[in-house]
């Protein structure tokens, strides 16, 4: 998954303001306790971010 495409998830579920916020402030158990741009900084692949991000949320696997 390319970073544009992830970012554009987290805009769909989250809202275009929020997604930025959450994704700087949250952390997430399945990311060794890291947000999402702390694990983009480390170089997780952005598909396992969203994954990580989808099964906290609990999204339709339509979404996956």
């Amino acid at each position: 998954m390319r970073l544009t495409d992830f970012w554009a998830r987290m805009e769909a579920h989250f809202g275009p303001a929020y997604a930025r916020s959450w994704a700087h402030d949250f952390q997430l158990a399945a990311l060794g306790g890291r947000t999402c741009d702390e694990a983009i900084i480390a170089g997780m692949a952005t598909v396992d971010i969203w994954r990580a991000v989808w099964t906290h949320e609990r999204l339709p696997l339509a979404e996956r």
